[in-house]
C-alpha cells in the first residue's frame, strides 16, 4: 500500500458559476511542494456549465478560442467560449443510425488531425472518424478513419492520440456498447490499444488491459500513458515506443484500486502539461505524477471527473467532470 505523507494540504476553494452562485468544496492536496509551480495555493475553480449527462472529451481550440466538449449520452458535442457561454456545436455527434438506442451513443474523445480536422471517437457508430465539414461549420458528416481489426468490429473507441509521425493511437473499451461486454452485437473478445497509419492500416498494439480509456503522448514521443477503468484493476500504464511505432516494456505507471474507484471515479483521460507532468482523472479528481511516476498531488473536485485539456499557453485546465464544465488556472512561470 502506498504510503501516505502529506507535506501540504490546502482546502479553502470556492466553485462558482456564471450564472448563479454555487459553492462545492475542494481540496487540493500537496504530497510534494513542487506541486505550487504550476498549480496555485490559492485555487479557484470555475463552474463555467452545468446539467449535462456526462461531459467527456474536452479539446481547446486556440485559434477561435473556443472549447469543445462531448455530452456522450446526449450524442453531441457542445461548445463554449467566454463571450458567449455553452451552445450546442454538433448533434449527432456520435451515432448516425435511425434505430433509436440506449446506453452512450454519442462522441467521446475528440482531437485535431496534423491538418486541423475534427477527429472523434464515436461510441454509437463504433470507429474514429473526421469530420467532414470545416470547424466553423460543423455537420454530421464523416469519413471513417478506423472501424474495425481483422475484419471484427471494434468496440466503441474512447479516446485518441496523433503521434508527431501522424499515425493515430486509439482505446477501445465496451462503453459505447448497449449492453457493455455483454452486448450480443460484440465481436471482439478482448478491449485493445491500436494505432492507425495514414494509409487506413489498423495494427493491434496490446490487449492485455480489461478496460483501456484515456491515452497520451509523452512530450518527446517516447511514451505512451494510457489508463484502465476498471474498479479491479484500476491503474495507468506506461510504455516505451519502439522505431515501428508499437509498444514495449509495458509497466504499471500507478495503481489506485484501493480508492474505491466505483464510487469515486476510475482512471480516465489524461493530458501532459508541456513540462512533463501527466495530469490524469481518476479517482476523487485529477492526479497529478511526474514523467517518474511521481505522485505530486491531486486536485480533488467532488465530483466523478471525466477529463482535462489545457489551453494553449497552460494557463488554464479545463475539466469535464459529471454534469459540469469547470476551469483551473494554472500558473506558467
Amino acid at each position: 500500500m502506498k504510503k501516505l505523507f502529506c507535506i501540504l494540504v490546502l482546502i479553502t476553494v470556492t466553485l462558482f458559476g456564471h450564472a448563479q452562485k454555487k459553492k462545492i468544496d475542494v481540496a487540493v492536496i500537496v504530497y510534494n511542494p513542487d506541486l505550487l509551480e504550476v498549480v496555485p495555493g490559492k485555487i479557484e475553480v470555475e463552474i463555467l456549465a452545468e446539467g449535462f449527462e456526462w461531459s467527456e472529451g474536452p479539446l481547446w481550440l486556440a485559434a477561435q478560442q473556443k472549447l469543445l466538449f462531448s455530452d456522450i449520452p446526449r450524442n453531441s458535442i457542445y461548445e463554449w467560449t467566454e463571450m458567449e457561454g455553452v451552445k450546442l456545436y454538433l448533434k449527432p455527434s456520435g451515432y448516425t443510425g435511425e434505430k433509436t438506442r440506449e446506453g452512450e451513443p454519442g462522441s467521446n474523445g475528440l482531437l485535431l488531425s496534423p491538418d486541423g480536422e475534427l477527429i472523434l471517437c464515436q461510441h454509437g457508430d463504433r470507429r474514429v472518424a473526421k469530420m467532414n465539414s470545416g470547424l466553423q461549420n460543423p455537420k454530421p458528416d464523416f469519413t471513417t478513419l478506423a472501424d474495425q481489426y481483422n475484419g471484427k468490429k471494434l468496440n466503441s473507441p474512447n479516446d485518441a492520440v496523433f503521434h508527431k509521425n501522424g499515425d493515430l493511437y486509439f482505446s477501445d473499451p465496451p462503453y459505447g456498447l448497449e449492453k457493455n461486454m455483454e452486448d450480443p452485437l460484440k465481436e471482439l473478445d478482448f478491449q485493445g490499444v491500436y494505432k492507425t497509419d495514414p494509409n487506413g492500416k489498423t495494427v493491434l498494439l496490446t490487449k492485455e488491459l480489461s478496460r483501456p480509456n484515456g491515452i497520451a503522448f509523452s512530450n518527446d514521443y517516447k511514451k505512451l500513458y494510457v489508463a484502465n477503468s476498471d474498479p479491479e484493476n484500476a491503474i495507468w500504464m506506461v510504455y516505451d515506443i519502439n522505431e515501428n511505432g508499437e509498444l514495449k516494456d509495458g509497466n504499471v505507471f500507478f495503481d489506485v484500486t484501493d480508492q474505491n474507484t466505483a464510487e469515486n471515479g476510475n482512471p480516465d483521460g489524461l493530458k501532459v502539461h508541456k513540462n512533463g507532468w501527466i495530469f490524469a482523472t481518476g479517482p476523487k479528481g485529477v492526479w497529478i505524477f511526474t514523467p517518474q511516476g511521481e505522485h505530486l498531488g491531486t486536485i480533488v473536485t467532488g465530483e466523478k471527473t471525466s477529463n482535462c485539456a489545457f489551453n494553449e499557453d497552460y494557463s488554464v485546465l479545463f475539466l469535464t467532470a459529471d454534469d459540469y464544465l469547470l476551469r483551473v488556472k494554472l500558473k506558467t512561470n
